[in-house]
């Protein structure tokens, strides 16, 4: 591991690593207004506006000039009461794209949505590291450390300490960024990830994020842990600002709770973006004409966010072209259990496009579960299970059907009378998916039986390491 002298060489290490991502670098200064390579007209702006147009052209080819304009008008001028109401308001933007005018062949008016990001392609997209970069605003002079533009836009912002000082260290880099948020709050309207670092310790966090709430990235690759011996910066800059991985990052995993006020931004911590996207990987594979609908059991420790990934995992679920707008079902096996996830995926509406819905009775349940496509649908197990005497009716033999299992353990999976049973005349053709906050017995046969082995595990040795439980 290198030892640090100053905090410019943290910064320079930071900035090596994201030039090896492809990043652009620049030096600050080198852009201000007035020099040669000029990127802004004054120290108020935060936003590259001439990357920003260019990118804006060139995802959108089908756009006029006059609904470019329209559209960068509406990206400046976000505003809001509050920073982080503004900040939520970009942040659909970003991911649904600027909605403009637009007149029809026939002539009438319409709107179309132009793309501020290529999700999809990564290169399409212009990544720029800016060292240095000064902000005026309200006469307030300051410049972080390193600022990442994304077409322009600052979606990144990193905190650097002197590794050699004692008294600076990461979270000195934490509390310099709230300095910052209440000096130049213009440029943390465009904000999605917060990073500090003093060059041992480097953790990233949301914009509304506490310091319990900064956690280490410990993975380079989207799978793997790194070692402890792995410089923590090297390894998040490589595993969260890896351009595939940022752009995943951005628009699946980030979340604003509406359930207070003013909201809560959460973004996914390693464990979640990695365990999330191999279970969406499984059910893709279990979910095919010769899958077998078992995807698998998310097993991650009490404390560790179990909750937010389902709500993660729905999220990106529903939005994957191959399931073809999915209906899912969210089980748990008591009611309270039930209102109180039901509460976390409501707060996240903007990640499931859809307000989901709890089933009241059995007959509601059939009715929710009787439509074409589409539609988040929580439920007690125990409205699976019919009238005694009876079988339970099918409801869809749709593939794009996922049940999510919360404590999927604890319940029962008889094939013969039992849980499995009931699902499956209800719903055939449907894929399993169980999260558990607790491992799996040895003893127990059902839960692999109906849902398939672990995909991820997180237990709380990691947990506790990571500061995500105590």
């Amino acid at each position: 591991m290198p030892a640090f002298i100053t905090e410019s060489e943290v910064e320079n290490l930071a900035l090596g690593y994201l030039s090896d991502l492809g990043y652009e670098v620049l030096y600050g200064p080198t852009i201000e207004p007035e020099q040669p390579a000029q990127e802004r007209q004054d120290f108020g702006q935060v936003v590259l506006v001439g990357r920003l147009r260019n990118a804006l052209g060139k995802l959108n080819p089908q756009a006029s000039g006059e609904s470019l304009d329209d559209a960068m008008r509406q990206i400046l001028r976000v505003d809001s009461p509050s920073l982080v109401e503004t900040n939520r308001s970009f942040h659909r933007m970003v991911t649904d794209g600027v909605s403009v005018p637009r007149r029809k062949p026939d002539g009438t008016q319409g709107f179309q949505q132009l793309r501020l990001l290529d999700h999809d392609d990564p290169e399409s997209n212009d990544f720029l590291a800016v060292n240095q970069f000064t902000v005026l605003e309200n006469k307030n002079h300051r410049r972080p450390d390193i600022v990442i533009f994304v077409n322009g836009l600052p979606l990144a912002v990193f905190e650097m300490k002197n590794p050699a000082d004692e008294k600076a260290t990461a979270k000195s880099a934490f509390k310099q960024l709230q300095t910052y948020k209440q000096q130049i709050p213009t440029l943390f309207q465009f904000n999605e990830l917060l990073i500090v670092s003093d060059g041992l310790t480097t953790k990233v966090g949301s914009l509304t994020a506490n310091w319990e709430w900064f956690l280490p990235w410990r993975t380079a690759d989207g799978k793997t842990v790194a070692p402890k011996t792995e410089l923590q910066l090297k390894t998040l800059v490589q595993g969260a600002f890896d351009k595939a991985r940022l752009l995943d990052l951005i628009r699946y995993f980030v979340v604003f709770d509406t359930s207070v006020a003013p909201p809560v931004k959460k973004i996914a911590a390693y464990h979640q973006f990695g365990a999330v996207n191999k279970a969406v990987e499984c059910t893709l594979e279990a979910s095919r004409p010769d899958g077998d609908r078992r995807a698998g059991v998310v097993w991650h420790t009490q404390g560790s966010g179990k909750s937010l990934s389902m709500a993660f995992y729905a999220g990106k679920m529903v939005q994957h072209p191959t399931m073809e707008n999915p209906t899912v079902v969210v089980l748990t096996d008591r009611n309270d259990l039930d209102d109180q996830l039901f509460g976390t995926f409501s707060a996240c509406q903007g990640l499931l496009r859809q307000a989901p819905q709890q089933a009241q009775s059995r007959d509601h349940l059939r009715e929710l579960l009787k439509v074409g496509s589409g539609g988040v649908v929580f439920a007690t197990i125990q409205k699976f299970f019919p009238n005694k005497g009876e079988r339970y009716p099918q409801l869809s033999d749709r593939r794009n059907v996922v049940v999510i299992a919360d404590e999927a353990h604890r319940s029962q999976y008889d094939f013969i009378d039992g849980f499995a049973r009931h699902m499956r005349d209800a719903l055939p053709n449907a894929s399993f998916i169980g999260f558990t906050g607790t491992p799996i017995e040895l003893s127990d046969k059902s839960t692999p039986a109906v849902f398939g082995n672990y995909i991820d595990v997180y237990d709380v040795r990691r947990a506790v390491e990571d500061g995500a439980t105590v």
